[in-house]
């Protein structure tokens, strides 16, 4: 349970030269902290919690998701080869690979910020750890922030290395890269919101692996991550636009190779609604103390 801030204020007693009582005194160490209308220094620190857990173990969390990202990389191009559509600007063709690599690497962006939130708040519930940030006084949008944050990092991280990893198989440079950090950063919001929400509602990994089989896999590998919706057939590339992770790969491929398949303006309107929704969301479970007060 979120507990409300709240500091009582601890004496000790001294001697004074020239007095045989003890007078009671607050140590400036003891004294009343006040943090304001927010505890940046307990935010702060949430943060780099976050950040520091998962770079302890980079070898698993940063750079095995790169060959994970290698590998699709280089079976697709293998099997698939050829050019993407045309792009909205010139017309011409570029390179599969291209288009490719950019739907791999938001793809690692999604998987790894979800994984991030979820997999700190289900550790904490097994191991019964989380007292160790319900208890701080930490108010819920506080916590919620820095959940979200720490994810995201570690959502940027993985992208970002992932673009350098394949740097060697695709041209990598982006034509629109304000549009791209755009879409990797609402992208990297959005799945730590959800996997915040996963990691409430889940009581143990089982729980979470179902969130990821049956909701985010599908959600992804249906948005267009390995190929241009624009060759499906009716009515299964219009159902396929109403996929939010379509949104956001289909931005994040604009701003590298200019194609994109529906309405920027449209998608990036729709993304950051959902990011600012699943914010709220995550804030409100947190603050109902849903699964967390027991």
């Amino acid at each position: 349970m979120v507990n409300e801030r709240s500091d009582s204020l601890r004496f000790y007693e001294r001697t004074v030269p020239g007095m045989d009582t003890a007078v009671r005194t607050t140590p400036p160490a003891l004294a009343s902290r006040h943090y304001g209308a927010v505890n940046w220094m307990g935010l702060q620190t949430l943060v780099w919690r976050e950040i520091r857990r998962f770079l302890k173990v980079g070898a698993q969390t940063v750079f095995a998701p790169l060959i994970q990202t290698l590998l699709f990389m280089l079976v697709f191009s293998l099997v698939r080869g050829g050019d993407w559509p045309g792009t909205a600007e010139t017309g011409h063709p570029r390179a599969y690979a291209d288009g490719l690599a950019a739907g791999l690497v938001m793809m690692s962006i999604l998987s790894n910020a979800f994984q991030n939130s979820s997999s700190s708040l289900v550790i904490a519930k097994v191991q019964g750890n989380a007292v160790d940030f319900l208890m701080p006084p930490l108010s819920a949008l506080e916590l919620t922030i820095a959940f979200i944050v720490g994810a995201a990092a570690r959502g940027l991280l993985v992208g970002f290395a992932s673009l350098v990893a394949v740097a060697w198989l695709a041209n990598i440079m982006p034509v629109h890269p304000l549009v791209a950090l755009y879409y990797a950063v609402v992208a990297s919001v959005i799945f730590g919101a959800i996997g915040l929400l996963g990691g409430i509602w889940a009581d143990k990994f089982d729980h979470l692996a179902a969130v990821t089989n049956f909701i985010i896999v599908p959600l992804t590998f249906l948005s267009g991550t390995f190929y241009s919706t624009s060759i499906l057939p009716e009515p299964v590339r219009t159902i396929s636009h109403y996929n939010p992770v379509f949104s956001l790969i289909d931005g994040f491929r604009y701003g590298f190779i200019g194609h994109h398949d529906a309405p920027l303006l449209l998608g990036a309107a729709t993304t950051g609604a959902l990011a600012l929704a699943l914010s709220y969301a995550s804030w409100a479970m947190i603050k109902s103390g849903y699964r967390l007060r027991s």
